[in-house]
């Protein structure tokens, strides 16, 4: 199914609605922390839901075939929106998605931040800098966490706050990794500029992928930082019941996985992207249960 084709499929059913986002989210396997083996049943389809619609959002801004016809659908999809929260969109998604709205209790914020970001990224493709990518990231990553929150029934700012800290590292471990595709294939370039002026390395050298001392050096400094906010927002898991503490401490656990990629790499992501294949997050996924059964015996 094409992207207009999916945008604009309408659901005879809820029940229909539902394997439309089981279907959709179970197809992408670089996201496989969700609704992972853990999670309570319950929980399940509506970690289903919030995923296609962030899924497609993505696929929207970055598989249209210029900035305004990306502009153009996220529009469409921010109306599609807003007629869920009124209860009269047919769309698929958003008919699942009104499900997980009403049992939660869930604002339209965090939904609409995740659309400013991708809309931002149509027309800001450079960073200045970091406090700058840290600001975009408060609307391409933390309200993935904060919705993740509200289906545990959490809506406090303490919570919210090491939530953010986990998902901007994630998001920053996720630019890392690409930092040659985004550049080859969407024109964007996430190193904030004030850091490649500190190591003397420039827009040229990345261009032509070069991975010497002065990038190792850069990347050195980002991957510090982002394993310092994976590491400040790892407390999470003990804030949390049992039914989510496992996906966030899943989610710590895999962004730092990347990172000692990159590292093992010596930084070179232009020829050995990190990748987590299925046995590393099996491994990962087993580690962290144990790891909370012998906490829970101490």
């Amino acid at each position: 199914m094409g992207l207009i084709e999916t945008i604009s499929y309408e659901a005879r059913s809820i029940e229909e609605a539902r394997i439309f986002c089981r279907n959709l989210a179970r197809s992408h396997y670089e996201n496989f922390f969700v609704a992972s083996v853990f999670l309570p049943r319950r929980l399940r389809q509506h970690f289903y839901n919030l995923y296609a619609y962030c899924r497609i959002a993505d696929d929207l801004a970055d598989e249209s075939k210029d900035s305004e016809e990306a502009l153009r659908f996220l529009e469409y999809w921010e109306s599609e929106l807003r007629a869920c929260y009124h209860g009269r969109s047919r769309q698929a998604v958003f008919l699942a998605l009104h499900e997980t709205i009403s049992t939660f209790d869930i604002p339209e914020k965090p939904f609409v931040d995740l659309l400013k970001a991708f809309k931002l990224d149509q027309v800001k493709r450079r960073y200045r800098t970091y406090d700058e990518l840290l600001d975009y990231c408060c609307y391409s990553a933390n309200p993935v966490g904060r919705l993740v929150l509200y289906l545990g029934g959490y809506r406090d700012e303490d919570r919210q706050a090491l939530s953010d800290r986990t998902c901007t590292a994630l998001q920053l471990a996720n630019h890392w990794q690409d930092i040659g595709q985004d550049l080859k294939q969407q024109n964007r370039i996430y190193l904030p500029f004030e850091d490649m002026d500190q190591f003397g390395y420039s827009e040229t050298d990345l261009s032509l992928q070069i991975c010497d001392g002065r990038f190792a050096g850069l990347m050195s400094l980002e991957i510090q930082r982002t394993r310092r906010l994976f590491q400040e927002g790892l407390p999470l898991r003990n804030l949390v019941n049992s039914d989510l503490a496992m996906e966030v401490e899943l989610f710590g656990r895999c962004g730092m996985e990347i990172l000692r990629r990159i590292e093992i790499a010596h930084y070179d992501v232009f020829r050995h992207r990190p990748t987590l294949r299925k046995w590393t997050a099996l491994k990962l996924l087993t580690y962290s249960w144990w790891s909370r059964q012998l906490l829970g015996r101490t």
